[in-house]
């Protein structure tokens, strides 16, 4: 059994019927990219994020995203230090392996801006000094799609940074079930590392990256993104940073699969996952933007046809 596999079956042990999103969060971690969870509380996110970091033997920080949370409090301060008359650097919760950010709309722009650059550079910034975040470097991210009062929408330059968004939805009756009747049935014991070192992830992604991408299948996915930026029905299409976000996750889809190459397949299992999310619908309200950009997409991938 590869590193990959055990990785999957030790976290599907933890959080049981949710196959799909569990493959989708590995490929999000091979693929280099960050996790949008949009969800109610309560279904598993946080122990879907913390499980990960244990199976790959990272470190893990969990921050619950409020209105005070101020910029400090995720990148951390520098601290005077009288005797040695120097400051020093004390690290913020940003300094793990995963991150997982709970209610990321609950905090106000500032602290926003500060996770958005530690998403986008690796690295972050006090008092005129960048320190670099620890590699690898994921962020999970989840916000209630069905609630609004006192959040921060994220900007569309935030969103555009998840490689990928899913839902976790609510658990199958049977596993509920089971849970309701005996809660021993769920382990809250740490999972044990999968992998020899978290350096052994950096070599997966950097295999994901060398996998092939054909030239009709990037002018397809090219076809697909310029559909998003002329529909009428769309105001604001995919961007070429979000094209390239998913194509990096169907490379980290067929790399899964033991393939050195991409298939349409790949392309259009991810498609809405990777870009429904970065486009705006020209009519939506807040409650049902989600469920609109879905839709989109889909009419999108019906519309624009495989290469042959």
């Amino acid at each position: 059994m590869s590193h990959l596999e055990r990785i999957v079956d030790a976290v599907a042990g933890r959080i049981r019927g949710k196959a799909q999103v569990i493959e989708l969060s590995v490929l999000t971690m091979i693929a280099g990219g960050h996790l949008l969870i949009e969800d109610i509380p309560g279904v598993g996110k946080s122990t879907l994020a913390r499980s990960l970091a244990q199976v790959i033997g990272g470190s893990f920080a969990r921050v619950q995203f409020t209105s005070d949370l101020l910029p400090g409090d995720l990148v951390g301060v520098n601290v005077w230090r009288a005797k040695q008359e120097r400051f020093e650097f004390r690290r913020g919760p940003l300094f793990a392996n995963v991150v997982l950010a709970d209610e990321v709309n609950r905090a106000p722009p500032r602290t926003q801006s500060a996770l958005l650059e530690a998403m986008a550079e690796q690295t972050v910034s006090l008092d005129g000094e960048t320190h670099p975040l620890p590699s690898p470097f994921i962020v999970l991210a989840t916000q209630n799609p069905e609630e609004h009062h006192g959040t921060y929408p994220l900007p569309e330059s935030q969103r555009d940074r998840f490689m990928l968004r899913v839902s976790m939805g609510y658990a199958d009756a049977e596993i509920e079930t089971a849970l309701l009747q005996d809660p021993k049935t769920r382990d809250d014991a740490p999972l044990p590392a999968v992998l020899p070192s978290v350096e052994a992830l950096a070599d997966m992604q950097r295999a994901a990256e060398a996998v092939f991408v054909h030239l009709d299948l990037a002018r397809y996915a090219q076809a697909v993104v310029q559909a998003t930026r002329e529909a009428p029905s769309i105001r604001l299409g995919v961007s070429t940073r979000g094209a390239l976000a998913w194509i990096a996750a169907a490379r980290a889809r067929a790399f899964m699969r033991g393939r050195e190459a991409i298939l349409p397949e790949d392309l259009q299992e991810l498609a809405v996952s990777a870009l429904a999310h970065r486009i705006l619908p020209s009519q939506s309200s807040a409650g049902d933007h989600g469920r609109v950009a879905d839709e989109l997409v889909r009419d999108i991938l019906a519309r624009v046809p495989l290469p042959t």
